[in-house]
């Protein structure tokens, strides 16, 4: 009998990765898949988001005791094995192009050997709860029982037995295929997903320095740069005390980082963290930034020669009334601050207009996108008490120029810094120098579309405002 027990345990330092499972867990499994419904990633993150007082939300931060016989099926994006994730796995919907992700917090260390990244996992939601790690952190984690506080209630880590019952591995690891995003596309959404990031290094006075700082006691933030223009795009990369990479040098080059989306502990931003420094590759030479000087003014306006009180229609401009009766029109701003007052700027807003929709475009000039290499384009903008009423920036290169077919031509929002509505009515926001080079054609068209309107609550009718609108081509 003792011989018997000595032979049949495993040994705890066995660190190889299993290609196949024991008996115990292949019957659970298949219990799971018999006996359970699959939901979906974003079922599950709607668990915690219900609102368990019937009020409208969740803002007790109350996690969700899972009661039904459910359960999720997703692939491991994190791994353990360097010491740069602790007690923690990330799971994303698909191997391929994900769209979900959650986190997983387990009081369990070498994770990986275990539940290595890439890994099939099917995890039984019942009597499990959904929350957060910590209040307020917005990143949707699978845990133990619920602890409250001032704040709010999280959840804790499984246990071992919660391990063992809940989290349940097929013997599929796939390849997990890096999700190409660039710094700016990076949402809530993104959250414990593996991604790749190109065109990328590490910040220029970080040059000699290690991933880890010494200094630090638990994580070192360094400050990753992508050349976007006339500026950089940052963001930041953690590493914790104990990856086993932290004393090695930075790279000094330019190229491609794969890690995972994460939170800061406070959850104030976002931050990459690596499973390993393999997944970095930066040998190539160091982006450069344009020169503003290489640019010319392709096309300015600052409406001061247009007429005021009437729709815009001159200068090659053209406004259009898609739904309801108001309209771009050119008026004189007596706000204090840029431009200042006398001033002539283009101003859409609903108030007033008794409709319960307004929809109104003012759409630029033609411009000629094969002429040059890159362009740029800018403007100011301003609104007035905007209640809710929205600001698109769009560019087109298939509309024919007549008003008839502004709806049904091919438009995409541009990434501009518009005014928002918490911002005081006086103040102007300048929009960033806005990217187009990789449109092509020889008529451009950039538009302002305006929606908001008139209903009887009144709370989508503000008003919007735009001045010094210009087009930058490289010489």
């Amino acid at each position: 009998m003792a011989s018997f027990a000595i032979t049949s345990c495993v040994e705890d330092d066995d660190y190889t990765i299993p290609s196949s499972l024991g008996d115990e867990e292949n019957y659970a499994l298949q219990e799971l898949l018999d006996t359970a419904t699959e939901v979906s990633f974003d079922y599950a993150k709607a668990l915690y988001d219900s609102d368990p007082n019937d009020d409208g939300d969740n803002e007790d931060a109350i996690p969700y005791l899972v009661e039904n016989e459910i359960y999720i099926k997703g692939y491991i994006s994190s791994s353990d094995k360097t010491g740069n994730f602790y007690k923690e796995l990330y799971i994303q919907n698909s191997a391929e192009n994900p769209t979900s992700a959650m986190k997983v917090i387990l009081d369990q260390v070498s994770n990986y050997n275990q539940f290595n990244k890439g890994r099939e996992v099917y995890i039984k939601l019942t009597s499990l709860y959904i929350g957060e790690e910590r209040t307020g952190s917005g990143v949707y984690t699978i845990g133990g029982d619920p602890e409250y506080d001032q704040y709010g209630g999280t959840v804790t880590t499984l246990n071992f037995n919660q391990i063992a019952e809940n989290i349940l591995r097929s013997e599929t690891t796939e390849d997990i295929v890096p999700l190409n995003l660039t710094f700016a596309e990076i949402t809530d959404q993104h959250v414990g997903m593996f991604v790749q990031i190109d065109d990328v290094e590490f910040a220029d006075d970080l040059n000699g320095l290690q991933y880890f700082d010494p200094i630090e006691v638990y994580d070192t933030a360094r400050t990753l740069q992508s050349c976007s223009g006339f500026g950089y795009d940052t963001f930041i990369l953690e590493t914790s005390s104990f990856a086993d990479f932290k004393a090695y040098d930075l790279p000094t080059g330019n190229g491609s980082i794969k890690a995972v989306v994460s939170k800061t502990f406070d959850a104030s931003s976002y931050v990459l963290a690596l499973n390993s420094v393999d997944d970095v590759d930066m040998e190539g030479t160091r982006c450069s930034l344009l020169n503003l000087d290489d640019f010319a003014t392709l096309f300015e306006e600052d409406f001061e020669s247009m007429s005021t009180g009437s729709a815009i229609s001159s200068n090659g401009w053209t406004s259009y009334a898609q739904v309801g009766t108001y309209n771009w029109r050119a008026l004189t701003t007596t706000d204090s601050g840029n431009p200042g007052p006398g001033n002539i700027i283009a101003s859409m807003g609903a108030y007033g207009s008794s409709t319960d929709e307004n929809i109104a475009w003012l759409i630029s000039p033609a411009i000629d996108l094969d002429a040059q290499g890159i362009e740029f384009v800018n403007f100011q903008s301003s609104n007035s008490f905007s209640d809710n009423s929205e600001l698109e920036v769009l560019i087109s290169t298939d509309w024919d120029g007549t008003t008839a077919n502004v709806a049904s031509a091919t438009w995409t929002t541009l990434p501009a810094i518009i005014a928002g509505d918490d911002e005081f009515y006086q103040d102007w926001f300048d929009s960033g120098l806005i990217n187009i080079g990789s449109y092509s054609g020889s008529a451009g068209y950039i538009a302002f579309k305006y929606i908001g309107g008139y209903p009887s609550s009144g709370d989508i009718d503000g008003t919007f405002e735009i001045d010094n609108f210009k087009i930058l081509g490289e010489n």
